[in-house]
């Protein structure tokens, strides 16, 4: 009689482990990540009252079964649905990362490892990303300095904000390209003045220049000198020591079409020894307007941007620039404002050698200045000698062209297409050669110009400049950049954190590395969402798993739900609701039986 009621107070007891399992699942409805639980039961023993027996050939008799009675019920395991994959909560929260798939992320609290699926994560006050709830950081890879990618090694703390990734560095431009159309009809590339291309670039500092090409057409519509006018710093400064950093490897003429210049004997007059060095005006006393041979160091003119003392006797000093005083020589002969055009024009001489203006006034000057025959230059002002016949007060002089210090581009009179620099057909690109101009943070730069082309564009010429590579396997490379301030992290679906910066670039700050088990049932569940390993899971390497490695992946802006399925749990709870009555039935009438039996006495 004892017996059922021991059966039913183990079946009580079971039940109500089952309901406790139940509550918990239900309790935990809404947790983020949790993983539901399940209990077995087993039968708990059974007491034997007689063996089994075996056949008797002898006197015919068949065996016989054992007799056994069960003694109740016992819990036999508690399952956690440990693999079963919660369904997805968009949050919005960049920070906020979901495992697809069974493994786990990593986290510690600075001694120990732990392994959690809830991927609710913040950056903490350090730059850390760490668990919300917590506090724990998340641990991962870190990038290897050297090459700038993962290095798989122990997981460590991912700090993501830290002061080196708040900010990308400069870096100087090194490469550009060219592109679009020239028509050689357009009346910008016909004119004097050209068709200005800009070109934005960095130095190394991130301080951004423009640099201003210009594309001039010869007296051959399919030939163009390409020039470097000027370079310019973010406030519109120009910038110095620009002399000679960009053409050809020699002089060459561009334009075939004579051209009158004259020198105006009522404004100006050159004095001062048989070069006439002095140039003056012709005020009474006449004023020392430009001297030459200050302007002129080692044969050649001084730096345009070099201050030089052109009145020591006044208080204070007058001084102007090399630039200035050129100037003013330009203007006397017709070119106010672009000394570049006055110095670029080419006389033929009487034996048919080529001199520029440049050249002539140099050897003016006093500078000693001959031609690859040994030749010596004539002085500007000997070839001004006869009287303009239209203009009695202007000596007039026969250009016959006009040199320049820049790239001759050609294209294909046939088809328009892009033919070569300085009469190469393979050389497709020229340079700017800024290395080492000021203080030395600019890069030489290459320019690719294969991709222009002179076509019918209804007189409007198209061409610009970009920086960076224009091929397809680099594009973009060279193209430098400024100081950037990160905008953004993202987090990819292997893991990979991205910052993003407002200079256009991207840095790998780490990946987040997770765990996988052998047994992930196995693990032991603690507190705040965490597991631990355990002997019948697998213990945890220390470095962990790339989670694309056995084909899961981490989605941002989600995290798990949890997978407790609220009808299978009610369900559970009337099935469990029926047994423990029907084990409190057991017991009822288990007493009532010995009642019976104790009333036997009266």
């Amino acid at each position: 009689m004892m017996r059922s009621l021991f059966s039913g107070v183990s079946g009580l007891r079971t039940h109500q482990t089952k309901m406790d399992v139940i509550g918990n699942n239900i309790a935990n409805v809404n947790t983020t990540a949790y993983k539901s639980s399940s209990i077995t039961f087993t039968a708990l023993m059974s007491q034997t009252t007689q063996r089994a027996s075996g056949a008797n050939a002898a006197t015919g008799t068949g065996g016989v079964n054992a007799r056994q009675i069960g003694l109740g019920v016992r819990a036999g395991a508690i399952n956690l649905n440990i693999t079963g994959q919660g369904s997805s909560q968009s949050t919005g929260n960049p920070f906020d990362v979901m495992i697809n798939g069974e493994n786990f992320f990593v986290v510690s609290d600075g001694s120990s490892n732990y392994f959690t699926r809830d991927g609710s994560f913040y950056v903490d006050g350090a730059g850390n990303l760490a668990m919300t709830s917590l506090g724990y950081n998340v641990m991962g890879w870190q990038v290897d300095p050297e090459t700038g990618s993962i290095k798989k090694d122990t997981v460590s703390a991912l700090r993501i904000m830290s002061a080196a990734n708040m900010t990308y560095p400069p870096e100087a431009t090194s490469e550009g390209y060219m592109s679009g159309i020239i028509d050689r009809h357009d009346t910008e590339v016909t004119s004097a003045n050209g068709r200005v291309v800009n070109f934005e670039f960095y130095d190394s500092l991130g301080y951004s220049y423009t640099a201003k090409f210009v594309f001039r057409q010869s007296s051959d519509d399919h030939i163009y000198s390409l020039e470097l006018d000027k370079v310019i710093d973010s406030e519109g400064v120009e910038v110095p020591g620009m002399e000679g950093v960009f053409g050809g490897t020699n002089k060459k003429i561009v334009d075939q079409e004579p051209k009158s210049m004259g020198f105006n004997l009522g404004n100006y007059g050159w004095n001062n020894g048989g070069n006439g060095s002095i140039l003056q005006d012709t005020q009474t006393p006449p004023n020392n307007l430009v001297d030459l041979t200050q302007l002129i160091d080692n044969n050649v003119f001084r730096a345009r941007d070099e201050v030089i003392t052109i009145d020591a006797t006044a208080t204070p000093p007058v001084t102007a620039t090399v630039e200035e005083q050129l100037e003013k020589v330009a203007a006397a002969y017709g070119y106010p404002g672009d000394v570049d055009g006055f110095l670029n024009q080419v006389y033929t001489d009487g034996n048919g050698v080529e001199w520029t203006v440049e050249q002539m006034l140099l050897r003016q000057g006093g500078a000693t200045v001959n031609n690859a025959a040994g030749a010596a230059a004539p002085n500007l002002n000997s070839i001004f000698a006869a009287p303009d016949p239209t203009e009695p007060n202007v000596l007039a002089a026969t250009m016959t062209g006009r040199s320049f210090q820049g790239y001759e581009v050609r294209f294909d009179a046939k088809n328009g297409n892009f033919a070569g620099i300085d009469g190469l057909a393979t050389q497709t690109t020229v340079t700017l050669n800024l290395a080492g101009v000021g203080d030395g943070n600019f890069n030489n730069i290459t320019l690719d110009l294969s991709e222009t082309g002179m076509w019918d564009n209804k007189g409007t010429s198209t061409i610009g400049a970009n920086k960076g590579s224009n091929e397809d396997d680099r594009l973009g490379q060279g193209s430098g950049r400024r100081l950037g301030e990160m905008t953004g992290v993202s987090i990819q679906q292997n893991g990979m954190i991205y910052a993003s910066y407002d200079n256009g670039m991207t840095k790998l700050l780490g990946q987040i590395a997770t765990a996988r088990f052998a047994n992930a049932s196995g693990l032991e569940k603690l507190a705040d969402n965490l597991y631990t390993s355990t002997l019948n899971s697998g213990e945890f390497d220390g470095i962990g798993v790339d989670i694309t490695a056995s084909g899961d992946s981490m989605s941002t802006g989600q995290l798990e739900m949890s997978n407790v399925d609220l009808s299978s749990e009610f369900t559970e709870m009337i099935t469990t609701q029926r047994g423990f009555q029907a084990n409190s039935r057991i017991i009822t009438v288990s007493d009532t039986l010995l009642e019976e039996l104790t009333n036997l006495k009266r």
